[in-house]
């Protein structure tokens, strides 16, 4: 091994910690038994931030129980999107809590922080609307009549304050050193494809007024969609997304496609640098890499959830197993449903 490639190799590994450390953020879900984030000093507390976001902390102590819940929608909706395929968002009780396999610059890495980012912008948006936060409300941006006929009202959700407050806490380790690495430019694109999941699927919700249900006056307001429509739009550009290399243009960095027949992503694509790996194999070099062992298939599905992909090849194993289900559940006037338990055998099929 000559001396040049051992160096580059070190600055490779630094630059993959690095990274790794922008999504550290994501251990305030790990951090139920703090309770709620009042003061400045819990802000010195709190693991998995760096100093700058620790300064964000100590300047927005209102927003941080938000930024928490946040953390926990990210992971909760990583784990049901990705619940049938090899890699399924297991976490780890260390940091990152996503373990190693977030590290590489993958299309697993890409969702992650694109979903991390959405879910700051969410989280803090609600907080805003309910009345949580002193600093922000509703958007009273908008107001009067629209052009088509009725009337803005109510409490319109605050997204530019959310969005806002994701760029300047989840960003902050790439923009605040002005990175211009490949990892970096990933990070940050794949933040804003998050928050633009967000912003681009707003929705108009109305009620009418008038008599008797009628619907004289018609009042109209802003809302985020469900965080599930988030996870399944980003879920799309994950299946979709583009592989990247970083270029020079004129005194700028840019990713463009690997391939040049692919034509350029959006800024509401992800994209990613390097392949994924397998996750076939238990990896114990790689925290988080829990390979598929063990693991619970579908017999009859062609699909990745399928016993012959998901089990790698290494054939599965089937098994009775007793389960309990509702059944015979009868409307009681007024006002009740009362079920009976059932008891079943299923066959379960798990990977050898």
């Amino acid at each position: 091994m000559t001396e040049e490639y051992a160096l580059r190799c070190v600055l490779m590994l630094c630059c993959a910690l690095l990274s790794a450390n922008a999504s550290n953020w994501l251990y305030l879900a790990k951090l139920s038994s703090l309770g709620s984030i009042r003061d400045e000093e819990t802000c010195e507390r709190l693991r998995g931030l760096i100093q700058r976001q620790v300064q964000i902390c100590k300047r927005s102590v209102e927003v941080m129980d938000a930024v928490r819940r946040g953390a926990q929608l990210a992971i909760d909706e990583c784990q049901f999107q990705f619940r049938n395929r090899r890699w399924n968002c297991s976490t780890l009780e260390t940091m990152p809590v996503f373990g190693k396999v977030v590290t590489q610059g993958t299309r697993e890495a890409a969702f992650v922080y694109a979903i991390s980012a959405a879910s700051v912008a969410f989280a803090v948006t609600r907080a805003c609307s309910s009345g949580e936060l002193e600093k922000c409300g509703c958007d009273h941006n908008v107001h009067g009549s629209s052009p088509e006929g009725f009337q803005w009202s109510g409490c319109s959700d605050n997204i530019a304050y959310g969005v806002a407050f994701s760029q300047s806490f989840v960003d902050v380790r790439e923009r605040s050193k002005g990175q211009s690495s490949s990892r970096a430019l990933m990070n940050l694109h794949n933040n804003e494809a998050g928050r633009k999941a967000v912003l681009s699927h707003m929705r108009v919700e109305c009620k009418c007024h008038g008599v008797s249900g009628s619907c004289e006056v018609k009042t109209c307001w802003k809302a985020m969609p469900p965080f599930r429509k988030v996870g399944n739009v980003i879920k799309e550009k994950f299946d979709g997304a583009t592989e990247v290399e970083q270029r020079k243009v004129g005194s700028s960095k840019v990713l463009v496609p690997r391939n040049s027949q692919f034509k350029p992503h959006t800024d509401e694509d992800l994209v990613y640098l390097e392949p994924s790996p397998d996750f076939c194999e238990h990896d114990p070099r790689t925290p988080g890499m829990l390979g598929t062992v063990g693991r619970q298939c579908n017999r009859t599905s062609k699909a990745i959830d399928g016993c012959e992909l998901m089990c790698c090849g290494r054939g599965f194993q089937t098994q009775e197993v007793e389960v309990v289900d509702r059944c015979s559940c009868k409307f009681h006037w007024c006002c009740y449903v009362k079920c009976k338990q059932c008891r079943k055998m299923v066959e379960m099929h798990t990977c050898r």
